[in-house]
């Protein structure tokens, strides 16, 4: 079964977004195959913008010992250029199988108008998440399993140091626990209205609470690790959310770092922590992810609309590390902006 709209958008040559060198990408004619029996044609709504990962692409900054290990579930091209990369899009089945054909859904796909992909590929946006909202399931899927690498419990003061998306979402979900006080510190004052909105204390790094229960960290910055070594308490865990590529990082292990017993944790997203891996799916999490997204209170995330069509045009603004910029949302179709 096939949708004439799904057979308008193919005839209508998609076009994908290529980083083709460093600070460079420019928007190609993509191929998108006729679907088959266990395929879907997707025409693209909305796409997001993951900064800190398309920021070190963007700016040539992955290793190449990890250019194998962080390629996206459906990139082109091969690191470090050109490539077609990104993981979080938000579209409308028009093609396909019979029964997702007129659903929206989610998937991993990067950048592009129009695409096929496996049905099992995309996962169907739960009744009370909008669309747009939507866009957000990447990150608050890297949220939810750094939670999980955190283990936090009821009644704990738990800091978040770095007030980005990937930082507000972990609040979120970390002050929805009962009891919990969820301090977000960030060099940025304009993020204390949102963190007051998500029922956050906001912080700046001076005075940043210290023997905190658990910290977070995900300002991708050197000092912002300091600060979250500094907020916690004796045999604390600091779960390290941020990836820096091939930058160098400084890590305080000096003074008290051993003798307060303190806890670097690794969080990331490619992998389910091995306590949960024998019961938890890819799918099932991705699921939970969107789920999680039914508060209006996150439409606060989404900072930034640009056209697909422009999208070349303003990315050098969007990844510029002093941008203030939370989520940017792609528009793909001019009538919903």
């Amino acid at each position: 079964m096939r949708s004439e709209l799904g057979m308008q958008k193919s005839a209508s040559k998609p076009r994908a977004l290529w980083y083709t060198g460093r600070n460079q990408c420019v928007l190609k004619t993509a191929e998108c195959d006729v679907p088959k029996i266990d395929d879907v044609q997707i025409e693209t709504l909305y796409s997001g913008i993951s900064r800190g990962t398309e920021g070190l692409i963007f700016r040539d900054e992955v290793p190449q010992s990890e250019w194998q290990r962080m390629r996206a579930p459906f990139q082109d091209g091969e690191f470090p250029f050109p490539v077609k990369y990104g993981y979080s899009n938000v579209g409308k089945v028009v093609a396909g199988d019979p029964e997702l054909v007129g659903r929206t859904v989610f998937s991993l796909y990067p950048h592009q108008s129009v695409f096929t992909l496996p049905a099992h590929s995309c996962v169907p946006i739960p009744d009370g998440v909008p669309t747009e909202r939507a866009v957000l399931a990447a990150n608050m899927e890297t949220a939810l399993n750094a939670i999980w690498d955190g283990k936090p419990s009821p009644g704990d003061h738990i800091c978040v140091v770095g007030g980005g998306v990937l930082g507000l979402l972990t609040a979120f979900i970390a002050s929805r626990l009962p009891g919990s006080n969820v301090t977000l510190v960030d060099t940025n004052a304009g993020r204390a209205n949102i963190a007051s909105a998500f029922g956050l204390t906001f912080s700046s790094p001076e005075d940043a609470p210290s023997d905190q229960d658990l910290v977070f960290h995900a300002s991708a910055s050197s000092a912002g690790l300091a600060t979250a070594m500094r907020c916690a308490g004796d045999e604390t865990s600091i779960v390290e959310m941020s990836w820096y590529g091939s930058n160098d990082v400084q890590i305080p292990l000096g003074t008290d770092f051993h003798c307060r017993r303190l806890k670097l944790v690794s969080s990331q997203v490619g992998s389910i922590p091995a306590d949960r891996r024998s019961r938890w799916t890819y799918r099932r999490r991705l699921e939970t992810a969107l789920s999680l997204l039914k508060d209006p209170v996150l439409d606060r995330l989404i900072s930034h609309r640009l056209s697909f069509e422009k999208l070349p045009e303003h990315l050098p603004d969007l990844l510029n590390k002093a941008s203030d910029v939370l989520a940017a949302l792609v528009v793909y179709d001019v009538k919903a902006e």
